[in-house]
């Protein structure tokens, strides 16, 4: 799964946080590098957040175990039940059932029957991964297990998928929380058999996000930043314009800095909004990265 990236580019307030651009009564005073100075401020990129919200997702071929049918009655309850003894027998906490993974899970039994197919992924072309999302689980880590056949009993099915390496990685998976089940009768290419579907998964909310708040409140103040310095530049045009004699000199000045203390003050205070988002951010890409076992 493509690593979690929250970019902040820290590039902050060259050479305006540091010094500002004070310049009292004597335009002479101001640095030769102001216009370069500007243009870096107006081209600085002072907070561009990306989200990619990292997700792995694990499968293994579906399962076709075959078998006569017969009338045993299989319920979802003991299917899980026996996957919780499984994991329980190898020092592994118990799974708890979510219902929107049971949702998707009982989604995803019926589409196989309807449109008679037995895969991952759907003739419309949607994924596990995008499965529980749609039914509006938001994930860390996702599984899916799928089983056909007839079987005897709820722990004969869950121990053929056990006899599967791929499905006992699955079922054994340390890093998953939560798991829906559905399992369904129907006829499958003219035979009458279950389909079993397991979604497995560790919830998004386990990891703290930044703030979102905090990231609007930077894009907001990058936005008046750069509104601010483009201010300076036109301040700066009318002072070269009117020259030191003009009566109207000192008045733009005194006028030009005022700003100045205006833009120092929010680079200084978006700077430590930055820093805060980038100490947040860290902290929920190191929890994903454990969560995987990255």
């Amino acid at each position: 799964m493509k690593k979690i990236k929250w970019f902040i580019i820290l590039i902050l307030i060259v050479g305006a946080v540091g010094a500002g651009f004070w310049f009292k009564k004597d335009i002479l005073k101001m640095s030769e590098g102001f216009e370069t100075s500007v243009d870096k401020i107006q081209n600085i990129d002072v907070g561009s957040v990306v989200s990619e919200t990292s997700r792995k997702v694990l499968t293994a071929d579906p399962l076709n175990v075959g078998g006569k049918s017969n009338s045993v009655t299989l319920l979802k309850s003991k299917i899980i039940e026996e996957t919780n003894n499984q994991r329980i027998t190898n020092g592994l906490p118990a799974l708890k059932e979510n219902v929107l993974l049971y949702n998707a899970a009982a989604a995803k039994a019926n589409d196989m029957f309807t449109s008679q197919y037995f895969e991952h992924i759907s003739p419309t072309g949607v994924d596990p991964g995008t499965l529980v999302l749609t039914y509006g689980y938001e994930y860390i880590i996702t599984g899916e297990n799928l089983i056909l056949g007839n079987f005897k009993s709820e722990a004969e099915m869950v121990q053929d998928w056990m006899n599967s390496p791929g499905h006992r990685a699955n079922i054994l998976n340390a890093s998953y929380a939560e798991i829906g089940v559905s399992v369904i009768k129907g006829i499958y290419k003219g035979e009458t058999v279950w389909i079993a579907v397991q979604e497995f998964g560790l919830p998004l909310s386990v990891c703290a996000e930044p703030d979102q708040d905090l990231k609007n409140q930077i894009e907001i103040n990058q936005s008046q930043l750069g509104q601010l310095a483009e201010n300076l530049d036109e301040r700066k045009s009318q002072i070269d314009g009117v020259g030191k004699n003009s009566s109207y000199y000192n008045d733009m000045v005194d006028a030009y800095n005022e700003k100045v203390a205006e833009y120092n003050s929010l680079a200084g205070k978006l700077k430590s909004q930055v820093q805060n988002y980038n100490k947040q951010a860290n902290y929920f890409n190191d929890c994903v990265a454990a969560a995987q076992g990255e």
